[in-house]
């Protein structure tokens, strides 16, 4: 069983208070929801296109005559994936695309099927683990890369380590191709041996149930191309892993030089499983923003190069990160708290790789 870690906060929630409220108030004047608004609905309906338009060309036979536009395709509903992971996905697995509860849990769970992966389990790393115990090694499985890489000061140094710097990224572009494979299968098992599965699921229903998505999901994307295409079927299953790749790699560098860059605080509980100040400044010295004035970028990612404001505000949807920066942003230089943002993507990459170099001993 997974033992909670408590914030302990020593007289230092005003921050927490005082940004919460002046958030609160700014819905309040503006009378508007928390939840998407037109912009979120616009992606809803043009992203999967990116995924689904290629996709469905590919399966028209036209292409396979060029095996240059045919992996182009598949190239391309990586690009799609990814931005339906980022900029739909995401805000659906989080209850903020609409007030309808139902709404967010069939987009999201539309989005990961597609992608090959397990709402169940995606919901409990992403949102329970890594937003409740961010960069706490043990508890946050974004920062665990099961020992192939050390992306914390507390994690044992491993000789091949030194050579992170160089081979992270390809590791990267294998995130989602793991997802649709055995990540999700061991991840059932390990989150039913810790009690982290709702007490109105079992482990062997929820087993039950990834099975049935996987069939489907292989049926969709390997045996319907298989069967259709006149092309040799390692090419349709490298053109699948393409997709994957691309998408993984995508996936990597948008989430981790988030919290794993040389600003970034790694705190460890102590004895008694507590872990010292309010977790709101947690979230603050824990994480960092990157490219706030790339308007593409934000659009495509889904607004999570504002990952402090998304880590306070998880249930709020993007579409209202770059208003409430402004307002995070001067409450913590109010408070004398830092506000850690790297002015472009380029530079957020180059801090990223700078801590893999530095975690390499």
């Amino acid at each position: 069983m997974l033992r909670a870690v408590k914030f302990i906060s020593k007289g230092d929630k005003d921050f927490g208070i005082t940004v919460r409220k002046r958030v609160s108030d700014y819905f309040k004047e503006k009378n508007i929801a928390r939840t998407g608004d037109y912009r979120i609905w616009v992606k809803v309906f043009v992203l999967p296109m990116l995924l689904l338009v290629p996709f469905a060309l590919i399966l028209t036979n036209f292409f396979t005559g060029s095996l240059f536009l045919f992996y182009a395709l598949w190239l391309l509903m990586g690009i799609g994936l990814a931005g339906c992971g980022l900029g739909i996905m995401h805000d659906a697995c989080h209850g903020a695309i609409s007030k309808k509860q139902s709404v967010n849990q069939f987009i999201g769970a539309l989005v990961l099927n597609l992608a090959g992966g397990s709402t169940l389990n995606w919901k409990i790393q992403h949102n329970v683990l890594h937003h409740s115990y961010t960069n706490i090694d043990g508890y946050d499985e974004d920062i665990d890369p099961s020992g192939i890489m050390r992306f914390s000061p507390h994690q044992p140094v491993k000789s091949y380590y030194r050579f992170q710097t160089v081979y992270a990224w390809f590791l990267y572009g294998l995130m989602t191709f793991e997802w649709a494979t055995f990540k999700d299968f061991l991840q059932l098992k390990r989150y039913n041996q810790k009690g982290l599965l709702a007490q109105n699921t079992t482990a062997d229903k929820e087993l039950a149930k990834l099975i049935i998505l996987k069939v489907l999901y292989y049926s969709l994307f390997i045996v319907l191309p298989i069967l259709l295409l006149d092309i040799a079927w390692w090419h349709i299953v490298l053109g699948w892993f393409s997709m994957h790749f691309v998408a993984g790699l995508i996936l990597g560098c948008v989430f981790q030089p988030a919290h794993v860059v040389p600003s970034s605080e790694f705190p460890l509980p102590d004895k008694d499983n507590h872990v010292a100040g309010d977790w709101a400044i947690h979230q603050l010295l824990t994480t960092a923003n990157f490219a706030p004035t790339n308007r593409i970028l934000s659009w495509y990612v889904g607004g999570l190069n504002y990952q402090i404001e998304h880590h306070l505000f998880p249930n709020m949807s993007h579409v209202h990160h770059r208003t409430i920066s402004k307002i995070v942003k001067r409450t913590a230089e109010e408070f004398g708290l830092p506000y850690y943002s790297q002015p472009t993507f380029v530079g957020a990459l180059a801090n990223h790789a700078s801590m893999l170099h530095k975690l390499r001993k």
